[in-house]
């Protein structure tokens, strides 16, 4: 007789080192409690290993409230085996300045931080340290590392920079002195973060969903956008992102990333799917998933599920 055995615990990628805003959106989100997390290097690597099968999931940054949408991400969610979203995190951001113990801001000459970060951060930098030269990190936490020489190959090396911007988490973990703290110009700056799968079963629909599409024209003309977007516009869907990037195919060509409010189950996210379908040269879905804020769809009485399916039925009774 065999003896049952209980499920492996699941894994979790996430834009590393340890001590960045992303592992800080993986603990949020709490289906990950108790799982395994692995840090990766960049937004690719950590999608590399969920289309590997070696994780189940993999937390990135999708765009920030100062700084719009992530390319990094967007840009490999748009190609290469599809992924869909399955959960999304809001962060508030919080900077500080960071040194090693013992050195003045005075002798702070360059500072190292994620390209994300520093957009943040140009007033506070232009103000109290207008000389000083941006050195570009695979993160914030990687800043902090590289400069306590806890990163990879930097054991005993002196960082190319002398300060970090970072979260608090971060120059805690890398014993890291704060030399300034809440030093972001937007103090109500806010980072999502998506949670990333392998297409399965969709999240249930909640009446306060979010569905995330990439859009590839089949040529460049006059109203192309327009044709896209009546798709939406003529279902009472509403759009909460929209953001041209390149295909790479050639120089022109671009995709369009959107986000709309709805589920793909919603009878007028679904029709509108189809005109999509039907005017794209393709239509990548990203999935379905609950909205961070929780606030219910506002849907108009001509655009409910009942309102389709009535249509539907009228349509039917002329064909018969």
């Amino acid at each position: 007789m065999s003896t049952p055995t209980s499920p492996a615990p699941a894994r979790y990628a996430y834009l590393g080192p340890a001590g960045t805003f992303t592992q800080m959106a993986l603990d949020a989100w709490e289906p990950s409690a108790g799982a395994e997390q692995r840090p990766c290097g960049s937004v690719d690597a950590a999608l590399a290993l969920l289309r590997a099968g070696e994780v189940d999931g993999a937390m990135v940054p999708i765009e920030n409230s100062v700084e719009g949408g992530v390319s990094a991400t967007l840009d490999a969610l748009a190609s290469g085996d599809p992924l869909v979203v399955v959960a999304e995190v809001l962060v508030p951001i919080t900077f500080v300045l960071a040194a090693r113990p013992g050195t003045p801001l005075e002798q702070v000459r360059a500072v190292g931080t994620h390209s994300h970060a520093w957009a943040q951060v140009r007033g506070w930098m232009d103000a109290h340290l207008g000389g000083a030269t941006y050195v570009p990190t695979l993160s914030t936490a990687a800043a902090a590392a590289g400069l306590a020489g806890d990163g990879p190959g930097t054991a005993g090396e002196q960082a190319a920079y002398q300060a970090a911007v970072c979260a608090p988490v971060a120059a805690t973990n890398h014993g890291l002195e704060v030399l300034a703290e809440d030093i972001g110009d937007n103090a109500a700056a806010v980072t999502r973060f998506v949670l990333v799968a392998r297409p399965g079963r969709l999240p249930d629909r909640t009446g306060a969903d979010k569905t995330t599409l990439v859009l590839f024209q089949r040529d460049d003309h006059a109203g192309g956008l327009l044709e896209l977007l009546e798709q939406l516009a003529v279902r009472g869907i509403n759009m909460s992102r929209l953001e041209s990037r390149p295909t790479k195919a050639s120089m022109g060509s671009y995709c369009f990333s959107v986000d709309i409010e709805g589920h793909v189950l919603d009878e007028r996210v679904g029709e509108a799917l189809l005109g999509l379908k039907r005017v794209c040269a393709e239509v990548r879905f990203l999935g379905s998933y609950p909205a961070a804020h929780g606030t219910a769809v506002r849907v108009t009485p001509h655009t409910t599920d009942d309102a389709f399916a009535e249509a539907r039925a009228w349509l039917r009774s002329l064909r018969t």
